[in-house]
């Protein structure tokens, strides 16, 4: 998605070998016409799918996947939980995630009554890296005896192996801007 890779580049803050900051835009400030679009991309690239939920992780993807999930006929929204509040009581799916940007292991879960087995799940988030969210979601997932019909991402690090592992899973991954490298300040797209 050209749009989003302009942006990158314009707006993008590549630190060291492994870490592009989009803070002013994607996960920390939203430009909201930019995310209406990446999930107008995001949904047109599904389209078809019989998707009927949108599973995401606090607290980046949800931005995108709401707006995913606006062009898919206001189709529901979850996002796996880092803390188990004190509302949630109905007993909830549960699995370890670690993050790469924050290089902490946190238990996500998701409330049993927001994750069937009649779900068609598409996943969404804002990076791909290494792919542990990703992998983490779809273990929630399959707890809950729900199929995974894809999995879509804003920004995918393909050096760093997320996608190639999860496509060697066996899912489908779309992802908008996918970075081969990043060395000495400069992105390099696929």
């Amino acid at each position: 998605m050209q749009l989003l890779k302009d942006r990158i580049i314009k707006d993008g803050e590549v630190i060291g070998t492994e870490i592009i900051k989009v803070d002013s835009f994607l996960n920390h400030q939203i430009d909201l016409a930019l995310v209406s679009e990446i999930g107008k991309e995001l949904a047109r690239r599904y389209e078809g799918a019989g998707i009927n939920k949108i599973l995401t992780i606090e607290s980046s993807g949800i931005a995108i996947a709401c707006a995913v999930a606006m062009y898919m006929n206001g189709i529901p929204v979850v996002f796996a939980k880092k803390a188990a509040p004190n509302t949630m009581t109905d007993g909830y799916y549960s699995v370890e995630v670690t993050s790469f940007t924050k290089r902490t292991v946190s238990s996500v879960m998701v409330s049993k009554k927001y994750l069937t087995k009649s779900d068609k799940l598409m996943i969404v988030d804002d990076f791909l890296a290494h792919g542990e969210a990703a992998v983490g979601l779809a273990k929630l997932a399959e707890k809950a005896g729900a199929e995974v019909c894809g999995i879509g991402v804003a920004v995918e690090k393909e050096f760093q192996g997320g996608g190639a592992k999860l496509r060697e899973l066996g899912y489908r991954v779309e992802s908008l801007a996918v970075i081969a490298s990043m060395q000495d300040g400069h992105i390099t797209f696929k």
